[in-house]
């Protein structure tokens, strides 16, 4: 929208309004000139700049969840933020925005006006267009005598370009600590955008998973019921959005978000979850006013709320493509219950369920359209954006029993030893140390890709067959991990880089016995696929992409229970291009 000058009409009849009014009749006074302020502002009006017009009935308005901005193109970014409005306040109102090539907004590249209600939770989203590709540009939003903090956000390269840096995160829970992970990349300055793969929220009520320092660090959840209603999920994504650390995220660099499933509720599938139950109604209705809210809340462009794939291209470089593997095309997970039978464990059983063909983890709609996006594509680096591990994870079979059914196998140290016995003098290995290394590998995380092994067939088949440099982005595991993906024949098709969590708790949390750096010694002899693994920091990742390696960097905090920390930058992997499925230690 144009600015106007022609207020003078408007500013004439407030006036007007507090002269004829007289102090018995306040309340209709308020809505009076409540009605006449919205009125003129539909009309186009009111200029941003009367938004501190000096009016002493406008709306006492805050913007206590602070600005966002998301999904940036070459020509345009999303920007959000929300009003929050009086308690007695119900009617519409007017926002306006201003995006800036410069922090003190002296050169106004664009602006307009918006409305927003209590229908979508006052908040607020624009699509700012008509915008320079690779450009810094700064914004904010005012509201009656409101103003935003100013954000800083910047739109996609075309062309070519020599080098992206991004920040990847997940799994970030309120009640479990603080958010320094966010607070630490809110500074760093060198981001073109940051990756968030999902568990921005969770959905548990107090007293719920990893919240027992919640009450002492006074992030107790709210509503303290686990969120079910569209009202719940507003009320939480509201109280994350109170968090300073994570404001200054958003306010620093563009965000490129996708859901996994505690947007929703845990181990979500396409028609239903764990942590669902029938006694809380209509999974299909709970799905709905979650993706509403999430909608709401995230400074995402979408024409449909369940579908949020969608692709980003950074010039000739790198082509980024968010997936969805949970709530389009999921297919319930497999269940190691199913399988112990009174004779033990039911292994053939187990490997034909996983290894189905039919089973679905993006959907055919999906896969396809990643297909046609790859194939389209002439970028250096084909980056998935997703949320579950592809990697194969497959862990000795005594190890995993142990953890399902603590004393029907061995913890992980004492297998490690019975390797490193049977590496040194086989000859002393007992009849049960034989029988225990016999066993076969097994997958530990049905809930990743390795529970839908054909999908993941699917998706290195076609990167392979297109020759693509495929790096796989991941989260949801609470750990750090990186490997190189291998078809089901050993050919090499691409890496695998796997961030830590916010604030989520990792191994640390389910195997207090296990020394960390023990465990992930023993996990890298083991799995073979995997290069490196962190299982008990909190933390992020740097991924850097230039035309000949992408890298990453893992980034971790000290702690979460103070919000005095450190940080240490220890491992850097990297993938040079036309070398796919093999990382070096740079």
């Amino acid at each position: 929208m144009q600015r106007h000058d022609d207020s003078k009409p408007l500013t004439n009849l407030l006036q007007a309004a507090h002269a004829s009014t007289p102090p018995a009749a306040d309340g209709g006074r308020r809505r009076f000139v409540r009605q006449i302020t919205l009125g003129a502002a539909a009309l186009g009006t009111l200029p941003l700049a009367a938004c501190g017009g000096g009016d002493d009935d406008a709306p006492a308005v805050q913007f206590a969840h602070g600005v966002a901005s998301g999904d940036p193109l070459a020509d345009r970014v999303m920007l959000w933020t929300r009003v929050t409005p009086p308690a007695d306040f119900s009617a519409e109102i007017p926002v306006q925005w201003e995006v800036a090539s410069d922090a003190a907004f002296a050169s106004i590249v664009a602006r307009g006006e918006v409305r927003t209600s209590a229908a979508r939770d006052y908040t607020v989203k624009v699509d700012a267009t008509g915008l320079k590709p690779a450009t810094v540009y700064h914004y904010r939003f005012k509201a009656f005598e409101a103003t935003s903090p100013t954000g800083r956000t910047r739109t996609l390269p075309t062309g070519s370009v020599a080098q992206v840096k991004l920040a990847v995160f997940s799994c970030a829970n309120y009640p479990a600590g603080y958010f320094n992970v966010y607070a630490d990349a809110a500074r760093r300055g060198d981001l073109d955008a940051t990756v968030h793969l999902g568990d921005y929220l969770y959905e548990y009520g107090q007293g719920g998973y990893a919240s027992g320092n919640a009450a002492a660090l006074s992030r107790l959840s709210q509503p303290a019921n686990e969120i079910l209603s569209l009202a719940d999920y507003r009320t939480r994504h509201a109280q994350y959005r109170t968090d300073a650390d994570l404001q200054a995220l958003h306010a620093a660099a563009p965000m490129i978000a996708v859901w996994d499933d505690h947007e929703i509720a845990n181990d979500t599938w396409m028609n239903g979850a764990e942590n669902h139950q029938a006694a809380e109604g209509s999974f299909a209705a709970r799905k709905a006013v979650a993706l509403q809210a999430y909608h709401e809340w995230m400074p995402t462009r979408n024409a449909q709320p369940d579908v949020i794939y969608r692709s980003f291209a950074f010039g000739n470089l790198l082509a980024l493509h968010m997936l969805d593997t949970r709530v389009v095309g999921r297919d319930a997970q497999v269940d190691y219950a199913a399988f112990f039978k009174p004779g033990g464990f039911d292994a053939a059983g187990f490997t034909a369920a996983v290894g189905n063909p039919a089973r679905q983890l993006l959907g055919t709609a999906q896969t396809q359209w990643l297909q046609q996006q790859m194939a389209a594509s002439s970028a250096t680096w084909q980056m998935l954006g997703q949320q579950v591990l592809m990697g194969r994870m497959n862990i000795p079979a005594p190890i995993l029993m142990e953890t399902l059914q603590p004393g029907s196998g061995v913890t992980v140290s004492r297998y490690a030893a019975i390797v490193a016995k049977a590496r040194t003098a086989p000859a002393t290995l007992t009849p049960e140390e034989q029988a225990i290394l016999a066993q076969p590998s097994i997958p530990y995380n049905l809930d990743a890709w390795d529970g839908y092994q054909a999908a993941r067939e699917t998706v290195l088949g076609m990167a392979r067959a297109m020759n693509k440099n495929l790096v796989v982005l991941a989260g949801d595991t609470h750990n750090a991990w990186a490997s190189e993906l291998n078809d089901m024949n050993g050919n090499p098709v691409g890496v695998e880089f796997a961030t830590s969590s916010v604030s989520s708790p990792g191994f640390e949390e389910y195997l207090p016995n296990e020394n960390p750096a023990t465990l992930s010694a023993a996990l890298l002899q083991l799995v073979e696929p995997l290069k490196y693994c962190d299982t008990a920091r909190r933390g992020y990742m740097v991924v850097t992409a230039t035309a000949t390696e992408c890298r990453a960097q893992w980034v971790y905090v000290n702690t979460i229970t103070s919000r005095q920390f450190t940080t240490s930058a220890e491992t850097t992997l990297a993938v040079q291009a036309g070398t796919p499925g093999r990382l070096l230690k740079v």
